[in-house]
C-alpha cells in the first residue's frame, strides 16, 4: 500500500513530465476511471490529502495537470475550514466553485483527505454531488491518510 510518505519519496524521484498519467495504484484509481465513466459530464476525479499531494486520480488526469488540481483543491479545502471555524459553521461538507466552462467540486473524503471532480458546465450538479457522497460514504474509510510526524 502507497503511503503518503512512500508518495513524497516517489514525486521526489521521478521527474515531472507532460502528458505523464499520475500512475499511483492505490486501489482508488479504479473507482475514479468508473465515476468519470458512469457521469459523461466528469472531466477528471482525483483524491488528495489536506495538504494537497494526489493519492488516486482518474486515467485521464496528466501527473502536471493532477498535482495543479490537488493543490487548488487543497487551499480551497482549508479556506473553507478556516471559515468554517471562524463563523462556528462546523466541518466542511463541500465546496464548490462555477466557472463558466466547468464545476469544481472538493468534498471532504475520510479522516484528511478530500475527493476532487471537475466537470464540464452541462453537468447535473446536484447529481455530481450526490455520486460524490455516495463513493466516499462506501469508501470513505479507505480515504483516510496516515498523519505524517
Amino acid at each position: 500500500m502507497l503511503t503518503v510518505l512512500s508518495w513524497v519519496r516517489v514525486a521526489r524521484q521521478e521527474p515531472r513530465k507532460r502528458g505523464q498519467r499520475v500512475a499511483l495504484n492505490t486501489g482508488l484509481d479504479w473507482l475514479l476511471d468508473d465515476l468519470t465513466k458512469r457521469i459523461s459530464t466528469v472531466r477528471h476525479a482525483l483524491v488528495l490529502s489536506n495538504d494537497g499531494l494526489v493519492t488516486g486520480s482518474s486515467q485521464d488526469l496528466e501527473r502536471e495537470d493532477a498535482e495543479h488540481l490537488a493543490a487548488v483543491a487543497s487551499g480551497l479545502h482549508s479556506l473553507a475550514r478556516g471559515s468554517g471555524r471562524h463563523f462556528k459553521a462546523g466541518r466542511v461538507r463541500q465546496t464548490m466553485i462555477e466557472f463558466d466552462e466547468g464545476v469544481l467540486f472538493v468534498t471532504a473524503a475520510g479522516d484528511g483527505s478530500c475527493l476532487c471532480v471537475l466537470t464540464g458546465a452541462e453537468a447535473d450538479i446536484g447529481h455530481v454531488a450526490y455520486e460524490m457522497t455516495l463513493l466516499v460514504n462506501r469508501v470513505g474509510e479507505h480515504l483516510g491518510v496516515a498523519v505524517r510526524s
